[in-house]
């Protein structure tokens, strides 16, 4: 790999990254059968790629049948692009990086979908889009204030009567239509 882009950015390997997130603990078999799209040769390749970099911790082993199993979580602090690697990539590579990071995403709402239950207001899930007219510095204090909302709740675990909830953001600044220029 020739950087973290390179290893994280890729479709499987970011969708195994996205299940581990929420301070999960996983074996490959839990994660097969949430990927369930995933060749097992496949997933397992990926993991081993994940776990050699640092992205994942083995954090429990125990023997199934003569094989170890292990239990892997995520190393948050290894699971970002760094700036540099960011500042690096070209249009084209961020394009890459965008459809992998959407294919995670469909991915996690068709499988919400095909489990059979489905009430979207009983459940919280919903998908919106806002637009904000926002200066540098107001965004930036949006972007705190969002942070901080996110890390008071980051430290849950599981628990009785939580639900894993994946959110989702997106940033981007819109582009100027012909009146604003």
């Amino acid at each position: 790999m020739k950087t973290t882009a390179d290893l994280l950015l890729h479709p499987v390997r970011l969708r195994i990254v996205q299940a581990l997130l929420g301070d999960r603990r996983m074996t490959t078999a839990a994660l097969a059968a949430e990927l369930s799209d995933v060749s097992t040769a496949t997933l397992y390749r990926h993991v081993a790629l994940l776990a050699d970099a640092g992205v994942l911790e083995t954090v429990g082993e125990q023997r199934v049948r003569g094989a170890v199993e292990r239990t892997y979580a995520l190393h948050l602090a290894a699971a970002q692009v760094a700036d540099e690697d960011l500042a690096a990539m070209s249009p084209e590579d961020h394009r890459r990086a965008f459809m992998a990071f959407v294919a995670g995403l469909l991915a996690g709402y068709d499988r919400y979908l095909d489990r059979g239950d489905v009430d979207l207001r009983r459940d919280g899930v919903g998908y919106r889009q806002t637009a904000l007219w926002l200066s540098d510095d107001e965004f930036a204090a949006f972007a705190a204030d969002l942070r901080a909302v996110f890390q008071a709740r980051a430290g849950n675990g599981p628990g009785e009567g939580r639900t894993r909830r994946v959110v989702t953001t997106v940033l981007m600044p819109s582009a100027p239509s012909p009146a604003e220029d």
